[in-house]
C-alpha cells in the first residue's frame, strides 16, 4: 500500500510543478518574425470606403451649397414686377409718354385732315366768287371786310388798304399755324428726354446688379441677369418712346408746313378779291 501511494505522488508531482510555475513567453521563431504584418488601414481609405451618408426624402443635404437658378418668369411683365421701385416708375414714365404720343398723333392727324379739308373748299370758293361780299364766310374773308369798313373814310387810299388788309391776313396765318403746331410740343420733348429717362432705368438697374453680386460674393449669371433685364428693359422702353415721337414730330412739322402754305393761299385770294373791288371803285 505504501508503495502504491509514493507511485502516485510521483505521478501527480510534474503536473503540480507545471501548474505552480510562472508563465513565460516563448521567443518567437525566425519563420514567424519574419512573416510580414498586415498594414494598418490608412484614414483616407477608410474614409473613402466608408459609405455616403444617405439622406431622407424630401429633405436637402446639409452640406450642398446653395445656388442661385434664374427667375422662372423673364417675360416683359415678369421684369417689371420684379424689377426695383425706382426702375418701375421709369418704366411707368415711358409707357404714359408712348401712350401720349400715340394720343397726339391721333388726334392731330383728324385736326389737320379736317382743316385741310375745309381750307381746300374755301380755297376753290374764293376763286370762283365775283366779289368779296359775295365770298364765303371766313375768318380771312371777315378781317379783309372789317377793314375796308375802318377805312372807308379814307380818300384814294388804295395801296395802304391793300397793305392793311395783308398784314391783318398775315397775322391769321400766323396764328392759324401756332394752332395747328398746338400739341407737337409734347412730343418735341418726349423725342429729346425719353433715351435719357432710359438710360437712367438702365443705370440703376446695372447697379442693383453689382449691389446683388457684391451681397452674394459670386459672379453667377443667375444673380447678374435680373438687374441687367431690368435695365435693357428701361433702354426698350426708352427708345420705343423717343423713335415714334420724334418721326410723329417731323411729320406734324411737314403738314402743319403745308397747311400754312394752303393758308397763304387762301389769303392771297381774298386779297385779289380786295383789289378787284377797289379797281372796280
Amino acid at each position: 500500500m505504501l508503495l502504491r501511494r509514493l507511485l502516485v505522488l510521483l505521478l501527480l508531482f510534474p503536473s503540480l510543478a507545471l501548474a505552480q510555475a510562472p508563465v513565460t513567453t516563448e521567443p518567437t521563431s525566425p519563420a514567424a518574425s519574419a512573416t510580414p504584418a498586415a498594414p494598418a488601414p490608412d484614414a483616407a481609405t477608410s474614409t473613402n470606403a466608408a459609405p455616403p451618408a444617405v439622406t431622407p426624402p424630401g429633405q436637402p443635404p446639409a452640406a450642398a451649397p446653395t445656388q442661385a437658378v434664374l427667375p422662372k418668369d423673364l417675360s416683359v411683365w415678369g421684369m417689371f414686377r420684379a424689377a426695383d421701385w425706382v426702375v418701375q416708375g421709369v418704366m411707368i414714365g415711358l409707357v404714359v409718354a408712348s401712350v401720349l404720343t400715340w394720343t397726339v398723333f391721333v388726334a392731330k392727324t383728324l385736326e389737320l385732315a379736317m382743316a385741310v379739308r375745309r381750307q381746300r373748299r374755301l380755297l376753290a370758293a374764293l376763286d370762283s366768287a365775283p366779289s368779296l361780299d359775295k365770298a364765303p364766310s371766313s375768318d380771312l374773308v371777315a378781317a379783309a371786310q372789317a377793314e375796308q369798313r375802318l377805312s372807308a373814310d379814307t380818300v384814294d387810299d388804295r395801296d395802304g388798304l391793300k397793305e392793311r388788309v395783308a398784314s391783318r391776313l398775315e397775322r391769321l396765318e400766323a396764328a392759324t399755324g401756332r394752332r395747328m403746331l398746338k400739341g407737337t410740343g409734347v412730343l418735341a420733348t418726349i423725342g429729346s428726354t425719353a433715351p435719357f429717362v432710359g438710360l437712367f432705368g438702365t443705370v440703376w438697374g446695372i447697379m442693383n446688379s453689382f449691389i446683388g453680386i457684391s451681397r452674394s460674393q459670386t459672379t453667377n449669371l443667375a444673380v447678374v441677369a435680373p438687374g441687367i433685364a431690368e435695365a435693357l428693359l428701361a433702354t426698350a422702353l426708352g427708345l420705343a418712346a423717343a423713335i415714334p415721337a420724334v418721326v410723329i414730330y417731323n411729320h406734324f412739322s411737314r403738314r402743319v408746313t403745308g397747311y400754312r402754305a394752303l393758308v397763304g393761299d387762301t389769303s392771297a385770294a381774298v386779297l385779289r378779291l380786295v383789289s378787284r373791288e377797289l379797281g372796280r371803285r
